[in-house]
């Protein structure tokens, strides 16, 4: 096994000498070997350290590569095309908004305007149309009843295709509407109504009710009979069907839901789906017209993430974490999911944001979990505490940069706050990072100790040690959206909002990674916690056991962002949620934080990399 480099980060970062002796050093590993010899695999590094280490694959994007990319779609010809066609667009969409016009009538209106605001959400253009989906969705909810709605404002009978589109886009809206509706589509047995020859109309319908169904709040019943009863329907649909736009859409929406869909991939997939089979399209709504703007709109934004991925590949080279073999390198992988949730062009500061203290926080959990010693743990949660440039006085070497790094990056980012929120943030984030630090400590002691706590103990400060948190307040903050006191309670810790979030994803997380994570000697996960308390359980009863309850938490998280009842609005939320959904995605498959050569890898080359064929 080659040993790992512990190469200090660029001299700069180096402001004093250590004064913590190698052999000091040494000699605190021999106070823990015992627990050291617990754990596989180990290692001596560079310094003489018996160390654990945890194998992780190395960095897949090489910083030359990522300054070498270019693309033509940033200069001014292709952005004045686009807003040639989005005031076409708009004149379209008025043209057939006039009372008594031709293309759009009483029996269909309700249908036409809610399958425009639909695809102009999935095409990733709905930015430039906000007043004209407010004013699409408000005229909808003027004809909402409790039956629903039918095609058009005339239609005696309620429509299952137009009520569930309906449901789903106007709660998503923050309009109050009731799944209560999806009951008048029963038949008297209590099931859906399924016609026995499946019609494209029928399926289209069905997969609507589907994505309703993952819009539900807790407690309601219907909306879990409407995703059991759709999703068996669908995938037996798609068996049939031939290779087209519609079985494309199935297969997206079958895969992804909506709590591990990204807003930016799904407009990757809907700009192909959309060219092949525009169903939904308003009768003379060009759809060339759309899907030119779609894809003009996913490679101008394309400019743009490559400009700013090559500025934080130059942050991750000049910090010195290019130096670093021990750690994850995830930050090209983190700047995905922040542009994946994020496209507005002036967000620059939150999506380098959150790539920058998401990358810091997967290094300090490798180094808190497996690389650092006791003493250099207790060393380093010290200097955060202290916050100040001489606290890595007594850090050694590897730990220095990385302090240095964090305290510039967290110090940066309260700088851009400030100029957001027009107060001084830092104090309040410095309470967050050291919650932070503390409980990656009390892991930590767990791991060297052998030491098993109670299920609740673990999830209570696995909520805090996953870095939801960190990874969210400080990058929301940059936006530009104002988050008074009050308005932060209630999306911040200790709101439910936060601790659903955390919960979720430090339940899911486990899932994926106790197997990885045992086998290095880590002993505590939800899987374990909960069968120590429960002898009886299999390890496949304990995994049922959480997913339940992550199932049952992503309605709650559901309700805590869309409840029309809140005094804090949905847009106010809306980052924080999304931050949740990325997350929540690097563990679609495996634990993508960890293993990003598969599917997080396609992610980065099909929304970053490359563009659209035009």
């Amino acid at each position: 096994m080659a040993l790992l480099s512990v190469a200090p980060l660029a001299p700069r970062w180096c402001v004093h000498k250590s004064l913590v002796s190698p052999s000091e050093i040494k000699g605190v590993s021999r106070t823990i070997s015992t627990s050291i010899r617990m754990c596989r695999p180990i290692s001596i590094s560079e310094d003489g350290v018996q160390r654990r280490i945890a194998n992780h694959h190395s960095n897949l994007w090489d910083h030359n590569f990522i300054q070498s990319l270019s693309t033509p779609y940033g200069v001014t010809s292709y952005h004045e095309r686009a807003q040639k066609l989005i005031g076409e667009v708009k004149e379209m969409i008025n043209s057939t908004s006039v009372k008594g016009g031709e293309l759009i009538t009483p029996c269909n209106d309700l249908l036409m305007r809610l399958s425009v605001v639909d695809s102009f959400e999935r095409l990733g253009i709905d930015r430039h149309f906000k007043s004209e989906i407010k004013s699409a969705l408000d005229y909808v909810y003027s004809y909402w009843n409790e039956k629903g709605i039918g095609c058009g404002r005339d239609s005696v009978v309620a429509d299952l295709n137009s009520t569930a589109l309906g449901l789903r886009t106007l709660r998503l809206h923050g309009y109050p509407v009731s799944s209560d509706v999806l009951e008048h589509f029963k038949e008297q047995k209590g099931q859906f109504a399924c016609s026995a020859i499946q019609t494209e109309g029928d399926i289209r319908s069905v997969l609507n009710l589907f994505r309703a169904s993952q819009i539900a709040f807790p407690g309601e019943k219907v909306m879990e009979e409407a995703e059991i009863f759709s999703t068996i329907y669908l995938k037996e649909a798609i068996l049939k069907l031939p290779v087209c736009g519609l079985s494309r859409e199935i297969s997206y929406v079958l895969e992804y839901g909506w709590h591990i869909n990204l807003p930016r991939l799904e407009a990757r997939n809907y700009i192909d789906v959309f060219g092949q089979d525009p169903i939904y399209l308003m009768p003379n709504m060009k759809t060339q017209k759309l899907l030119e703007l779609a894809k003009l709109e996913f490679n101008m934004f394309h400019s743009l993430q490559q400009q700013e991925l090559k500025l934080l590949s130059r942050w991750w080279n000049d910090s010195g974490f290019s130096q670093m073999t021990f750690p994850r390198h995830r930050h090209v992988e983190y700047y995905t999911l922040a542009s994946c949730i994020d496209s507005e062009p002036q967000h620059s500061s939150f999506r380098l944001g959150f790539a920058k203290i998401s990358h810091l926080g997967t290094v300090l959990d490798d180094i808190y979990d497996t690389f650092g010693t006791m003493d250099e743990l207790e060393l380093f949660t010290a200097a955060v505490k202290r916050w100040h440039p001489s606290a890595t006085e007594w850090l050694p070497e590897y730990m220095k940069g990385v302090y240095m790094v964090l305290y510039e990056t967290v110090n940066e980012m309260a700088g851009e706050a400030e100029k957001s929120q027009g107060r001084d943030t830092l104090s309040y984030a410095r309470k967050a990072l050291e919650a932070y630090i503390d409980a990656y400590m009390k892991e930590a002691r767990w791991i060297f100790s052998g030491f098993l706590p109670t299920f609740e103990e673990y999830l209570d400060n696995g909520k805090v040690s996953f870095g939801y948190r960190i990874g969210t307040l400080r990058p929301i903050l940059t936006l530009g959206i104002p988050f008074p006191h009050h308005i932060l309670q209630e999306i911040d810790f200790p709101s439910r909002l936060n601790d659903v979030a955390c919960s979720i994803l430090r339940l899911k997380g486990d899932i994926h990674t106790y197997q990885a994570e045992r086998s290095r000697g880590e002993k505590s996960s939800c899987i374990s916690c909960y069968m120590e308390e429960n002898p009886e359980s299999t390890e496949e009863d304990a995994i049922n056991h959480i997913d339940s309850m992550v199932n049952k938490l992503l309605k709650e998280l559901n309700w805590e962002y869309l409840r029309p009842d809140s005094n804090v609005p949905i847009t106010s939320k809306k980052h924080s949620f999304d931050i949740l959904r990325a997350f929540y995605h690097l563990y679609k498959c495996r634990d993508g934080f960890s293993v990003t050569n598969y599917e997080i890898k396609n992610l980065v080359m099909t929304t970053v990399i490359e563009p659209v064929p035009l």
